[in-house]
């Protein structure tokens, strides 16, 4: 049999190679409703099961904080670091975030207790059916109303209505965003500007309930990657600001609570070359027949002319396929990619790409002129590798 020779096409992905997220046992979703069922909330589930009740829980949410990220500087994180076995009393161990591995798709995961599929918010950037335009999530542009986009309640909201304390500390700005509405309202929030500040305040929330739920955010880890990288001296500098606030918060934790600090998303950084940077606006071949490049670059939606979506996936499986999981909408929907295998709510349907590109190895799509900000980025996520689907789960117990 003859051998293949190095002009051969290299084979594409199998779709079955992806590593799938962990929907209905070990992701973002189940965190919520999990630590919510502990302290007795009705319509909530706990499905991690190694998570043992407490009457006062707090969620710490660290932006781009990736397992594989804080295994890897052990030195600038010593007390995220011990938590990672047992020694304080508690447990460490990864969770997947879910596709995309993006802010506003983790949020609103970690919010509502749902998968992308069910909760609607399935990428960074996803077309509107009801307009045909993108509609950017994240930053909610164009405005749409919010709980037509997402209609499920908060678990934060039904903790409040069943008398559990509920409050979310966080920095000012997040407050009367579309995204916190419909993603992380319910019960009390509670602003303050500098991280510190908050550590103080989350902890006092959780002291004033006899049942509480309260989550926590730090943003800053996040922008340092994305432009400096997740090696830089910049973002280890904020990883440990992050770990100082972590040990500042757990210090303070009230009698018969647990705090768990997780994450969104990891983060890898991709070189600035044309191997690695692969640029939309100027590659003809992957522009033919695509009405709208929606996503971000390494989990773009692809969004066809009609009748040119098989050509799409054709050409894109051929131009990219050893380097990204292609795939088609339903063929995603079918592996479990936005939740479990065969799933998808059906508003949420036509807001996912006829196509879907998934990366493999350290590259981007990038978009130049339509999207210059995000493609001079350092660091970026959204796919389903290691680096940016596993996030941390760290349990603190008083």
């Amino acid at each position: 049999m003859a051998q293949p020779s190095a002009w051969d096409d290299p084979e594409p992905l199998a779709l079955e190679s992806a590593p799938l997220p962990a929907y209905g046992t070990g992701s973002l979703a189940d965190l919520l409703p999990t630590l919510a069922a502990g302290l007795g909330v009705p319509g909530t589930t706990a499905t991690i099961t190694e998570l043992a009740p407490a009457d006062r829980v707090c969620v710490f949410l660290v932006d781009g904080l990736g397992w594989e990220q804080l295994r890897a500087h052990p030195g600038e994180a010593p007390f995220l670091t011990s938590l990672l076995g047992s020694s304080r009393g508690g447990t460490g161990h990864p969770l997947t975030a879910g596709f995309p591995a993006t802010t506003a798709t983790s949020l609103a995961s970690v919010g509502t207790g749902l998968p992308p599929a069910a909760h609607g918010l399935p990428g960074y950037a996803v077309r509107d059916p009801a307009t045909g335009d993108l509609m950017n999530q994240l930053r909610w542009q164009p405005w749409t109303p919010p709980h037509a986009w997402q209609p499920y309640p908060t678990v934060f909201q039904l903790a409040d209505a069943a008398g559990v304390h509920a409050a979310q500390v966080s920095s000012p700005q997040f407050e009367h965003t579309p995204l916190t509405k419909v993603a992380l309202s319910g019960g009390t929030f509670r602003g303050r500007l500098t991280g510190e500040d908050r550590m103080d305040l989350a902890a006092a929330q959780l002291a004033a309930g006899d049942r509480s739920l309260v989550y926590t955010y730090y943003s800053e880890l996040d922008g340092a990657g994305h432009r400096y990288g997740v090696a830089s001296d910049t973002w280890r500098g904020q990883l440990m600001t992050v770990d100082r606030l972590a040990q500042r918060l757990a210090e303070q934790l009230p009698p018969r609570s647990a705090l768990y600090v997780t994450a969104d998303h990891g983060m890898v950084d991709v070189p600035f070359d044309e191997d690695s940077r692969i640029d939309f606006d100027e590659d003809w071949e992957l522009g033919a027949g695509v009405a709208l490049l929606g996503g971000e670059g390494r989990a773009r939606h692809v969004y066809a002319v009609p009748g040119a979506a098989s050509d799409v996936l054709t050409v894109w499986r051929e131009v990219l396929g050893d380097r990204f999981w292609v795939a088609s909408r339903d063929e995603a929907i079918d592996a479990g990619w936005f939740g479990p295998p065969g799933f998808c709510d059906e508003r949420v349907y036509a807001r996912l790409g006829d196509v879907i590109a998934a990366a493999h190895d350290d590259v981007l799509i990038t978009a130049s002129r339509r999207e210059p900000k995000e493609s001079a980025l350092v660091g970026n996520h959204g796919s389903m590798t290691p680096a940016e689907q596993f996030v941390p789960l760290l349990e603190v117990r008083s």
